[in-house]
């Protein structure tokens, strides 16, 4: 029988004597269509590995070890790593790895579970209150990933998809859209889990881009001046990029701001990320930022 199922995960979680720790946000699977859609999303093959990151106790494991070649699945609750020993024992393929995703070294994790494998794709229901974390360590180590098909909070997969212009779009939408092709897949109701969580969840896909869609010479001072946009949302673009310019330069910078096609009144929110490249390379070239 299916792990992902209310009579299963309850037997499992009986048989262990396991306690749930919401420190570490845990909330199993156990509806099997949402577990199809996640594995879809995800296209594997068993020419391709799977990443997974906190498998609980293995439900979503079970469906990429029948579709994957290679899956490393890393839990960073000691308590887990016997139950998914136990239950993935049928999939050799699989190799369960204790630890912290964000302490772990990705490269090393890559050369040491994934030899061979023509891609990898990070499959994962992702404990909430390290989503963003997460999901950025993964781009920002410039991994070579397929995609990212992930479940998250419902409100934090509409901000990685935001368009310019609305309330949901910030430095969360850019730098995720610098680095990938963002999809909502489906939205999950809280019932689809075991304790229910008192929010509604989405899966989303990320296509990893070939390259990033704009041009910059320094993706750091990128990112600088973005969060700098978005520093006090109710400001204008003009008075939050003054305190990364300095206040003595305040007036040269509406200039910039002129000449850049960006007025000066505008908010960060509007701006799209060519307009953001456009901006940073102007404030660099005119000294105005390191």
């Amino acid at each position: 029988m299916d792990i992902a199922t209310p009579t299963r995960t309850k037997d499992i979680i009986r048989k262990h004597g396991f306690t749930f720790k919401k420190s570490l946000g845990q909330n199993f699977l156990i509806d099997k269509n949402i577990l199809d859609k996640i594995v879809d999303a995800a296209a594997l093959t068993k020419e391709k590995g799977a990443l997974e990151i906190g498998p609980g106790i293995g439900a979503l494991t079970e469906r990429l070890a029948q579709e994957a070649g290679k899956v490393a699945a890393v839990e960073i609750d000691n308590r887990l790593i016997p139950i998914l020993e136990e239950v993935l024992s049928p999939y050799p393929h699989v190799s369960v790895v204790h630890g912290d995703v964000l302490k772990t070294d990705l490269a090393k994790l890559w050369a040491d579970r994934f030899a061979g494998c023509s891609e990898v794709s990070v499959v994962a229901n992702l404990p909430y209150y390290v989503t963003t974390p997460i999901v950025m360590t993964l781009l920002e180590h410039k991994l070579p990933l397929d995609r990212i098909v992930v479940m998250v909070q419902k409100e934090v997969a509409e901000r990685m998809a935001a368009r310019p212009g609305g309330k949901d779009y910030g430095t969360l939408s850019i730098a995720v859209q610098y680095y990938c092709v963002p999809d909502i897949v489906c939205v999950v109701p809280s019932g689809a889990f075991i304790p229910a969580p008192n929010v509604d969840s989405a899966v989303i896909r990320l296509t990893k881009r070939p390259a990033p869609p704009v041009e910059v010479s320094d993706e750091a001072r990128f990112f600088r001046v973005v969060h700098a946009a978005f520093a006090q949302r109710r400001k204008t673009l003009h008075n939050n990029l003054a305190t990364l310019v300095g206040k003595a330069r305040k007036s040269e910078l509406a200039g910039q701001l002129e000449a850049c096609g960006v007025k000066p009144e505008r908010r960060g929110e509007t701006l799209s990320l060519q307009e953001f490249a456009t901006l940073s390379e102007a404030l660099a070239a005119a000294g105005m930022i390191e």
